[in-house]
């Protein structure tokens, strides 16, 4: 049985083994999400297919990268979109792809 690690709604993700950004943890979002431009900044552009998405501002095209991250200690390979979070919280969004994999519990009322 595979131990699982606690996350809370905003963790701590590493790019690079030395770029450390807040992340938002969203169950409800399928996809994981990166600022389109912190994700050139940090060398992923190549771009690996794209998608349809839809949300509250309605249905787009995103390019989606393959990118490695750390989270909590744990080294994931995952698709990300590229979308224009520049006017959010968050340059990074962690969905439904990453969290599905079975390696997290996430505790809302946990702090990072």
């Amino acid at each position: 049985l595979q131990k699982m690690s606690i996350i809370g709604l905003v963790e701590k993700v590493i790019f690079n083994k030395e770029t450390q950004l807040n992340a938002r943890i969203d169950t409800g979002a399928t996809m994981s999400s990166i600022d389109i431009k912190l994700a050139h900044e940090l060398g992923f552009k190549k771009k690996v297919r794209q998608i349809k998405v839809r949300n509250a501002h309605g249905r787009s095209v995103r390019d989606i990268v393959l990118i490695q991250l750390n989270i909590s200690g744990i080294l994931i390979k995952e698709e990300f979109s590229l979308a224009d979070r520049s006017h959010m919280r968050y340059q990074v969004l962690i969905g439904q792809n990453i969290l599905n994999k079975g390696f997290f519990l996430i505790n809302p009322k946990l702090k990072n």
